[in-house]
């Protein structure tokens, strides 16, 4: 048996079409909204930027298609929201706006509020999914054994982290309590 392959259509657009592209294909019959994100290219040679990517369906039954409409946008500029489309957008435009800081004008949601934060606690600086985003974590404390993960230690074996002996669930520690 060979493997299908299938590719889905895809609609690329100018920034300043994003919203006529979107309600034109709406009333093509793609009226299921699946999921809205970005795609940072801000290293690409020629157009830096987000590729801002939106996944459609067309239900009607026995004629199934989908599609995928992007744009590109600089860093810093901003689209026009779809939420007026699709009311299941306001999500993933909020998930956009804090993960890669993208913003998208005339946002309104069910509560009629402003584009906010989604995810990240408050007082978080950054948008983590951004290439930029230097992750704390590995700043902070150093690969265990290693300079990097598969890095070889001293002895020229391969590093490896310390490890502890685990007790089964509910089994405190030998620190714990009288022995």
């Amino acid at each position: 048996m060979t493997e299908q392959t299938y590719e889905v259509p895809a609609v690329n657009c100018e920034p300043g079409d994003w919203l006529s592209t979107l309600e034109r294909l709406r009333g093509e019959g793609f009226g299921f909204f699946d999921f809205l994100t970005a795609v940072d290219q801000t290293d690409a040679d020629e157009t830096a930027g987000f590729d801002i990517v939106v996944h459609l369906y067309d239900v009607t039954p026995g004629a199934l298609r989908e599609t995928l409409v992007s744009t590109r946008i600089a860093d810093g500029d901003t689209l026009p929201s779809c939420t007026s489309l699709w009311a299941g957008a306001a999500w993933h435009e909020r998930e956009t706006y804090e993960m890669f800081g993208i913003g998208f004008d005339d946002y309104t949601d069910a509560n009629h509020a402003k584009l906010r934060k989604l995810l990240l606690p408050d007082g978080f600086d950054g948008h983590p999914l951004r290439k930029s985003f230097v992750l704390v974590a590995r700043a902070s404390k150093p690969w265990p054994g290693a300079k990097e993960p598969g890095g070889g230690g001293t002895d020229g074996k391969p590093a490896r982290a310390p490890r502890r002996r685990m007790q089964p669930p509910g089994v405190p520690d030998e620190s714990w309590g009288p022995r």
